[in-house]
């Protein structure tokens, strides 16, 4: 089923379904989108094999719907969508956040708004990942850039979304979920696996929303005998809808605080010749690796330029960013958007680091070259 230790020419949407497999998924419910079909494709045909149980919904709402109820009966559940279905999603990711659901969501980004380019790469979604649903939640959001950490980054996802309770995205592109590319994948036994925590606790003493320290509390499923709500109000220890101050306070903090005191664990970035260079590229998705290609052609013609990535785009990494970049002469902000991560950027960095933009919104990826053009007009 899983090819561990096995070397294969692997798609990336393949690869998310083989994450999501050795995760230990047992619910898919989703809507066919471009370009993150192949996901529901591929687990359409597999989860039947391993016990698991796939469904196609009616649209994207329907099958975040029936994700979160799966998950609040014990499963480990995913849905993979694109632009327009993701939009369609954010009440669900609410609610999710809201209720403490964990689950996954695998955005493979297009082309927008609207229809857009379906069948074209973008990186549109970051901020709607970050700000698309309304409230003050928390936000995990992981990005690969290769077809082997679609396989790394989606146990990522599943372990991080069991471990705090919450949804967590896997912003993918066009580019990266449809390339191939030869993996070697890791061995069984190299692969940590994480389930969430279930209460211990008499049935009578239970508290679906204990405050643990960690300010995640231990989760019951439906039909495991323990009572408790659940509901997108904001609610009490047990789930029952609540306007008293200090519930609603609570809550809240946990909500934020199970995120925030936990950046540590949480927060990635990977920087390749930083520290030495007064130049340097911030970029990630697809778009980093024409960064790192751009490098080399940089230092062909005696160029030297670091490359900054953020693998975790949420919450975004601001202690990194502010430490590596804050002292730079040039920081380029290659995206496929109108700028959206840029401003990120520029919130953290001081008004001496000069912010130059690589923007592309046509469908088509940022090549190496204008990565190029651009540092060679600034260096």
């Amino acid at each position: 089923m899983i090819p561990w230790g096995e070397t294969r020419l692997v798609q990336g949407n393949e690869a998310i379904a083989l994450g999501a497999l050795a995760s230990g998924i047992r619910f898919f419910g989703g809507y066919p989108i471009t370009p993150s079909t192949e996901v529901a494709e591929i687990l359409a045909r597999r989860l039947p094999e391993t016990g698991g149980v796939f469904i196609q919904m009616e649209d994207e709402i329907a099958s975040i719907s029936s994700v979160m109820g799966a998950s609040l009966g014990g499963a480990k559940a995913m849905t993979a969508t694109s632009g327009p279905g993701f939009s369609l999603m954010q009440e669900g990711l609410g609610y999710g956040c809201m209720a403490e659901i964990p689950f996954v969501v695998v955005d493979v980004m297009r082309a927008g708004p609207s229809t857009g380019l379906p069948t074209q790469v973008s990186q549109g979604d970051v901020m709607q990942a970050r700000w698309g649903s309304h409230g003050d939640r928390p936000v995990i959001a992981i990005c690969p850039t290769s077809v082997r950490e679609c396989f790394d980054l989606t146990v990522r996802a599943f372990n991080l979304s069991e471990e705090f309770r919450t949804p967590v995205l896997l912003l993918s592109d066009e580019v990266i979920g449809h390339m191939r590319e030869r993996v070697t994948f890791p061995r069984r036994e190299d692969v940590r696996i994480l389930d969430r925590p279930v209460p211990e606790t008499p049935v009578e003493w239970y508290e679906h929303y204990h405050p643990a320290p960690s300010n995640v509390s231990p989760m019951a499923s439906y039909g495991s005998g323990y009572r408790f709500h659940v509901t997108g109000l904001t609610h009490d220890r047990q789930g029952f809808p609540t306007r008293r101050v200090d519930e609603v306070d609570e809550k809240m903090a946990r909500l934020k605080n199970k995120i925030v005191r936990r950046l540590d664990e949480l927060v990635e970035v990977k920087t390749h010749d930083v520290e030495q260079s007064r130049v340097v590229i911030f970029a990630y998705g697809s778009v980093y690796r024409s960064a790192l290609a751009a490098q080399v052609m940089l230092e062909k013609k005696h160029k030297k330029v670091g490359v900054f990535r953020p693998v975790t785009l949420w919450p975004f990494p601001d202690r990194e960013v502010k430490e590596y970049l804050d002292e730079k002469d040039v920081v380029i902000v290659p995206e496929l958007n109108q700028g959206q991560l840029i401003h990120e950027v520029e919130r953290l960095t001081s008004d001496c680091v000069r912010i130059v933009p690589v923007q592309r919104v046509d469908g088509y990826e940022i090549t190496p070259e204008e990565i190029v053009q651009a540092a060679m007009e600034v260096m």
